[in-house]
C-alpha cells in the first residue's frame, strides 16, 4: 500500500469509528414528481402495511445484532429517513427507537433525528417523539413560494412550516430545514425569498440541494415531453452562491457542500458519519449499510463492505419474516477503493482532506486547482485541501481531477 493510500484508508479497528443506525421508512402521503427515492404512496403497495413494516424493521435489527457479534458499540447517531417517517404515528417511531436501544444501545449523547413533512406533525406528536428520546427533527420545507411548491408537488402550505418549527421548539427538539433550489420556473428572486423565510425561522441547521431531475420520475417525463424546462446551470450556481452568502451573513457556517449549521455542534452528526467513512447499519427496504475494515469472529481480517436491502416493502418483510438476509446486493472495497472514497467524500467537508491523501503525481493538478480558485491556497500550504466557494460548485470535477 502506498503512503497516500494508507493516509486515506480507515483504521481496521471498529472501536476507532462511530456506529450509526439509519432506518428507512418508505411511506409518503403522495409521491412528489421529482422524487426517485424508495417511497410508496397509499395504494401503491399491495400487502404491505405500516404495522408489518415496523415488525419487520425490528426483526432486522435483531438479525443485525446477531451478525455484528462481539462488536458492541452503541449507536452514536440514529436517523429515520424516507419517505416520510412521520407517516407512522409517534408510538410506532418510539418502538423503532426502542429497537435500537434494545439491540445496540444508545450512546449517552446520541443524536436521534427524524425527517418530517410540515403537514405530518402536530404539537402533540412532536412532544411524544421528544419524550421517546428523539432530539432533532428535519423538516422538508423545500420552498416558501407557492408556485415552486406546486411544481414540486409538495402538499404543505408554507405557513405550516412556521407552525411546525414552533411546535418542535416547544418540544425541545433541534430543528433543521431542507430546501431545494433550481426547480423549473423558480427565479433567483423566488429562491432568495425562500432563503429569507428559512433564516427568519431561525433553524439550527439548513440543507440546500440543487434539484436533479432523474429519469423515471414524473418530472423526468414532463421534461422529455417539453412540459417543463430545466433550470439553467448558471442560474443554479447563482442560487448556490446566494444561499451561501445569505446563510453566512445570518451566522450559519458551511460544513459540507450542501449543509450549514449555526455552530459546529449543530452539524448533522449522522450525515457527517457518512462523509467521514464511519460505520452504519441501514434498516428497512432499500436501506444501505456500511461496515469498514474489521476483524471477524475467527480473527480473520474482513474488508470494508457495503450492502443494500431489497427495495419492495413486501419482499423485504417476507425475507425478514423468514429470517432470511434481506440484502439484495453487496460489494467489498479494497484499499484503493477506500482511498478514492475518502477523497470523494472528505473533499466535500469544510475540514477538507490531507494533501497526503492525493497521489504525489497530482501536484501539478493541485497547483492548477488553486490557480483556478477551486482549492484554497492558504489551506494547501498547511497541507490540507479545502474547496473554495467556487470550488464547491465544481466539487465533482475536482474529485475527478484528484483521483
Amino acid at each position: 500500500m502506498t503512503d497516500a493510500v494508507a493516509a486515506a484508508v480507515p483504521a481496521s479497528d471498529p472501536a476507532t469509528r462511530d456506529f450509526g443506525v439509519y432506518i428507512h421508512v418508505p411511506f409518503c402521503r403522495v409521491r412528489c414528481g421529482y422524487c426517485d427515492f424508495n417511497t410508496y404512496a397509499p395504494g401503491e403497495v399491495e400487502g404491505a402495511t405500516r404495522e408489518g413494516y415496523v415488525e419487520a424493521a425490528l426483526a432486522e435489527m435483531a438479525m443485525a445484532r446477531r451478525v455484528m457479534g462481539a462488536d458492541d458499540r452503541p449507536a452514536s447517531t440514529v436517523f429515520l429517513g424516507g419517505g416520510t417517517p412521520t407517516m407512522l404515528d409517534a408510538s410506532a417511531l418510539a418502538r423503532l427507537l426502542d429497537g435500537v436501544r434494545h439491540n445496540w444501545g444508545l450512546a449517552p449523547d446520541a443524536e436521534v433525528t427524524t425527517e418530517a413533512n410540515p403537514d405530518s406533525v402536530s404539537a402533540e406528536s412532536l412532544a411524544a417523539l421528544a419524550a421517546a428520546g428523539f432530539n432533532r427533527v428535519s423538516f422538508g420545507m423545500q420552498s416558501a413560494v407557492p408556485h415552486v411548491l406546486a411544481t414540486l408537488e409538495r402538499t404543505h402550505d408554507p405557513a405550516n412550516v412556521e407552525r411546525a418549527v414552533a411546535w418542535a421548539r416547544g418540544a425541545g427538539l433541534a430543528v433543521s430545514l431542507d430546501l431545494i433550489y433550481g426547480t423549473p420556473g423558480e427565479s433567483l428572486e423566488d429562491w432568495k425569498a425562500s432563503l429569507a423565510e428559512a433564516i427568519r425561522l431561525e433553524p439550527d441547521h439548513v440543507s440546500a440541494y440543487a434539484l436533479v431531475i432523474e429519469q423515471g420520475t414524473k418530472m423526468g417525463a414532463q421534461l422529455r415531453r417539453g412540459q417543463i424546462a430545466p433550470t439553467d446551470p448558471d442560474t443554479q450556481a447563482d442560487m448556490y452562491e446566494a444561499a451561501d452568502a445569505a446563510l453566512t451573513a445570518a451566522g450559519y457556517g458551511w460544513y459540507e457542500v450542501s449543509n450549514w449549521a449555526r455552530s459546529p455542534g449543530q452539524a448533522c452528526r449522522h450525515n457527517l458519519a457518512y462523509w467521514r467513512s464511519q460505520d452504519w447499519w441501514g434498516v428497512g427496504p432499500g436501506a444501505h449499510s456500511y461496515l469498514g475494515p474489521r476483524v471477524g469472529r475467527d480473527g480473520e481480517a474482513l474488508p470494508a463492505t457495503r450492502w443494500w436491502n431489497v427495495k419492495h416493502p413486501l419482499a423485504y418483510a417476507t425475507r425478514v419474516g423468514q429470517e432470511q438476509d434481506p440484502a439484495d446486493g453487496r460489494e467489498e472495497l479494497d484499499d484503493d477503493d477506500l482511498a478514492v472514497e475518502r477523497i470523494m467524500l472528505g473533499l466535500r467537508l469544510v475540514e477538507g482532506i490531507p494533501a497526503s491523501a492525493v497521489a504525489r503525481d497530482r501536484a501539478d493538478t493541485i497547483a492548477r486547482l488553486i490557480a483556478n480558485d477551486v482549492l484554497d491556497g492558504a489551506s494547501a500550504l498547511r497541507g490540507v485541501l479545502v474547496l473554495t466557494r467556487r470550488g464547491r460548485l465544481v466539487a465533482d470535477a475536482a474529485v475527478r481531477d484528484l483521483t
